[in-house]
């Protein structure tokens, strides 16, 4: 089922209208899971990073043992073809993907070169800026890198990211903020994640349990740039009780506040979350100079 509308694809050298299907039942990555995709976006004309999601993507299949087949650059080319066919007003979520044709004589190991291809492009709204989440704990932590592909953006990963989710719906909240195998905040079931502490920002330190976001990694230069103090840390969950602000970084809605953490709520209010609103101002500022 897809998420957006508008949806075109990509497919054996072609741009598709609609929905196309794109996998046979024996692909290895229909049975074994070995699919890797990567998201980037269109918005008000822009599309940020989209060479890093592209190289992103390759990366992350060189992790299943899937061979990449598609050179960054010329996978940029074609998702600009793309999204010439949208409205300039459109908001597309940009998803290159990449899974395995075939296994080993054995059927588990993917066969080298023996890779499908394919990009969808879906209209997905973007969130207004005062559309905020709630985040709870959950019982579910992030994996390691010794028993499950932590290093790629990988298919295989998101039942564990929506076992978070749905807990944390079930209780009421919108988002779970997600442990690391040792109990250090890690990121949330969607998105990375950041505080504010008396002017300054906190994330949590890459230890290989969780992807450090292109988009993450943007914010922090822009804030640097800015002369924000950002630290990358071990956090626990208490610092984000006690934190000033709370916001997510992601791909999807770039940024998005937090309102409460448990029974922490967080203010509120046309003039709340001042280093929140200054990091999406700075974001489509960049965006615009360098979309």
């Amino acid at each position: 089922m897809a998420t957006g509308t508008n949806i075109k694809t990509y497919s054996n050298g072609t741009w598709y209208d609609g929905d196309r299907m794109i996998m046979n039942a024996a692909d290895h990555g229909a049975w074994l899971g070995t699919t890797v995709f990567d998201g980037a976006r269109l918005f008000d004309g822009y599309s940020p990073d989209l060479d890093k999601h592209c190289a992103r993507i390759n990366r992350s299949a060189e992790a299943l043992m899937i061979t990449p087949t598609v050179d960054a650059t010329d996978m940029v080319e074609i998702i600009r073809e793309g999204l010439k066919s949208y409205p300039k007003e459109a908001s597309v979520y940009i998803r290159p993907m990449y899974w395995a044709l075939e296994g080993d004589e054995l059927g588990i190991v993917p066969r080298p070169g023996a890779t499908g291809f394919a990009i969808s492009l879906e209209q997905i709204p973007m969130a207004s800026p005062e559309a905020a989440t709630t985040l709870t704990r959950t019982r579910f932590r992030r994996p390691v890198l010794e028993d499950n592909v932590v290093n790629a953006k990988a298919g295989c990963l998101y039942p564990n990211n929506a076992r978070m989710m749905a807990e944390a719906r079930s209780k009421g909240f919108g988002n779970a903020l997600v442990a690391d195998v040792v109990g250090n905040v890690a990121e949330t079931a969607s998105a990375n994640v950041f505080m504010v502490k008396d002017g300054e920002v906190f994330t949590p330190i890459p230890n290989g349990t969780f992807l450090s976001g292109i988009t993450r990694a943007r914010h922090m230069a822009n804030m640097a740039q800015d002369g924000l103090k950002v630290h990358e840390t071990v956090l626990s969950f208490d610092d984000f009780h006690a934190a000033d602000e709370v916001f997510l970084s992601g791909n999807m809605m770039k940024v998005t506040p937090v309102a409460a953490f448990d029974d922490t709520k967080y203010e509120t209010g046309p003039n709340a979350n001042p280093v929140t609103r200054r990091v999406r101002e700075m974001y489509w500022d960049w965006a615009a100079s360098n979309g």
